[in-house]
């Protein structure tokens, strides 16, 4: 129970994190109007409805907190050594969950999910001016990039062990001796 309840901690933050870098951004521009409470998660509400919003404000306001997310995953993932030899249980499993989120969401969110859901994709093509499909496949290499970083690397590192087909490498580790 005690891991489900650190995996929710780490959710949280990670909503936390992503919104937050929306809200801040956002309020930067002077878009920020208030945050709804959804039964999936947390949306920040701007001033410019979706079919009004043009400039590469929306870009950033958009994109910042995938950047944001991203970033710190790649951090975690850098010291993943240091945190899997923390003492404190609650500390290492947080850190664990935390990485494993932060690497897997928003490439997830910009790949897959404009499939389902749209997302932050539209800001980010409508205000930088890129192309849909190319900032899906871009980030769906990163997903599968990241995802084979945590079976390969994350995963051993905090002594996970998993059967589950979709964290089973893609390429063949190197057996080192």
């Amino acid at each position: 129970m005690r891991k489900y309840i650190i995996l929710v901690i780490a959710v949280l933050t990670f909503i936390v994190l992503h919104e937050g870098a929306h809200l801040a951004v956002g309020y930067a521009y002077g878009e920020f109007e208030s945050l709804r409470i959804l039964p999936y998660g947390v949306e920040v509400i701007f001033k410019t409805p979706v079919e009004q919003r043009s400039g590469i404000q929306w870009g950033f306001i958009s994109g910042s907190a995938n950047a944001l997310t991203l970033s710190l995953g790649y951090l975690f993932f850098l010291i993943r050594g240091k945190m899997a030899s923390l003492n404190n249980n609650f500390w290492r499993n947080y850190v664990y969950y935390l990485t494993f989120l932060l690497l897997l969401i928003d490439p997830f969110n910009l790949s897959i999910g404009p499939f389902i859901y749209g997302g932050d994709i539209g800001g980010i093509t409508a205000g930088f001016g890129l192309n849909q499909y190319l900032v899906q496949v871009i980030f769906l290499i990163i997903l599968l990039l990241n995802r084979e970083l945590i079976v390969q690397k994350l995963f051993p590192a905090f002594g996970v062990k998993t059967g589950h087909f979709l964290f089973q490498p893609l390429f063949f580790r190197r057996q080192i001796k």
